[in-house]
């Protein structure tokens, strides 16, 4: 089974990886995806300088959408620096594990939302 990311309007992948215990394998916390860079096409997401400070992981950056079909804030979000503990999500892009106003998320139990 994959996990996949894809733009709302255009339904053009974004990110996509493997389940699995891995390496490359997509690791799920707190109901958020995290990808490797290799697994995410930065073509048109948009690395911002707004951050969110976890009180146990750190501070993340959000990622904007900007394609030609979709305009959305804060789709994803990467920690550059985790906290001690959180390490194997530094710098792995972290996408929502569920629909937003920008993205389709498909993946292990989340039903394909694509075609409805």
């Amino acid at each position: 089974m994959t996990y996949t990311i894809k733009d709302r309007n255009s339904h053009e992948i974004i990110a996509e990886g493997p389940d699995g215990e891995a390496e490359d394998s997509v690791r799920v916390l707190e109901g958020s995806w995290y990808f490797k860079p290799t697994q995410v096409d930065m073509t048109h997401l948009v690395m911002t300088e707004r951050t969110y400070n976890c009180p146990y992981k750190g501070i993340c950056h959000w990622i904007d959408l900007d394609s030609p079909t979709t305009q959305a804030r804060n789709i994803a979000f990467v920690y550059k620096s985790p906290m001690t503990g959180y390490e194997f999500i530094k710098d792995r892009i972290a996408f929502y594990g569920r629909d937003t106003s920008g993205t389709i998320a498909q993946g292990p139990d989340i039903q394909d939302t694509a075609s409805v």
